[in-house]
């Protein structure tokens, strides 16, 4: 009984802490819904799990990673590999040998972002790499809607037309001056993933851009 009671406290101290959260832009949100339109529409997906996995292909850490994951890691730019353990998710390409799990809010499953990470780590051992939570570095603003890419064209250097970028694409770019991550999620709908203290800057330059495209029908 004293066991399943110190589980029973421990879980509402969880979900009381997790409860308490609070997203970079939650205070502008009916700012952000405000301003969309049939056009194009934005918002925050706020507390994603992202961890962040440091692993070169092909070697011991990598096999590791994958043989938990259930599936390989990215290859090459753009690439998103889906995953289904230890929770469903994404692993997007950043780089050689750096890549970014992202997955849905530890509030809405048993298994904690720490967790998570941990049994990441472990799955690498003591060969060259990182399984590290960052969950808490970067947030979401989804931009959706058939002039989503018009205003991506504002804001980015790199060619997003569907015909380089297609949908599933993911790269770690410059977003309004500043690094994020930007992932095509949809036919007319991208997250972008700015660190969390770039949360307003990145939401100010795309509410600016949005406005030509926002009032119309």
């Amino acid at each position: 009984m004293a066991d399943n009671t110190a589980v029973s406290q421990a879980e509402v101290s969880r979900q009381d802490v997790l409860s308490l959260r609070r997203s970079p832009l939650a205070e502008r949100a009916a700012e952000l819904d405000a301003a969309g339109g049939p056009r194009v529409r934005l918002r925050e997906v706020p507390f994603r799990t992202q961890i962040s996995l440091r692993a070169e292909p092909g070697g011991p850490a990598a096999d590791g990673l994958e043989n938990v994951l259930g599936a390989p890691l990215p290859r090459k730019v753009g690439q998103v590999s889906e995953v289904e353990a230890p929770v469903t998710g994404y692993v997007l390409w950043f780089g050689p040998d750096d890549f970014l799990l992202v997955a849905g809010d530890e509030a809405e499953r048993e298994l904690s972002c720490s967790a998570l990470a941990g049994i990441l780590a472990e799955a690498v051992g003591e060969h060259r790499g990182q399984a590290v939570d960052l969950s808490g570095n970067r947030t979401v603003l989804e931009l959706s809607g058939p002039n989503a890419v018009d205003v991506l064209c504002r804001m980015v250097e790199v060619d997003v037309h569907p015909d380089f970028f297609p949908v599933g694409s993911a790269i770690l770019t410059l977003v309004a001056g500043s690094s994020a991550a930007l992932w095509r999620t949809g036919e007319d709908s991208y997250w972008i993933m700015p660190r969390a203290s770039f949360a307003d800057h990145t939401a100010n330059w795309l509410l600016d851009a949005m406005r030509e495209f926002a009032d119309r029908g």
